[in-house]
């Protein structure tokens, strides 16, 4: 089979795969970043940059992971693990954007937590 549709077949799958992830989480990640920014304007920015991260890192780590036109491995194991590299990029983009949030989430004081309907029984917040 062509290498050449074998790189597009497995970059695309990557790019489903982080637009469905950023579409699932541009709801939740908007409402979170409207209180942690104060205001809509601002917010949309985060939101939409967020959302570029999470789908350009896994298309780098699947376009760093092309087939190599030489080997003799059959299209679906080519496939697969481009789509494999591009899977551990959105992953580690969605678990840096947690974590940088969690730092963020985890600084607001006790009293506006409340306010804002916050529960967290264990006392840090």
């Amino acid at each position: 089979m062509n290498p050449s549709l074998l790189f597009v077949c497995g970059l695309t799958l990557t790019l489903l795969a982080a637009l469905t992830v950023v579409r699932y989480l541009s709801g939740p990640l908007r409402r979170q970043l409207q209180e942690l920014c104060g205001n809509a304007e601002r917010a949309e920015f985060w939101t939409v940059f967020s959302n570029v991260t999470v789908m350009l890192t896994p298309a780098v780590f699947a376009m760093l992971a092309g087939p190599d036109p030489g080997a003799l491995v059959p299209p679906l194991l080519v496939v697969t693990s481009q789509l494999k590299w591009g899977l551990i990029g959105l992953v580690s983009s969605v678990l840096m954007l947690g974590w940088i949030l969690g730092r963020f989430i985890s600084r607001m004081p006790p009293t506006r937590a409340l306010r804002h309907g916050i529960h967290n029984p264990g006392g840090a917040l």
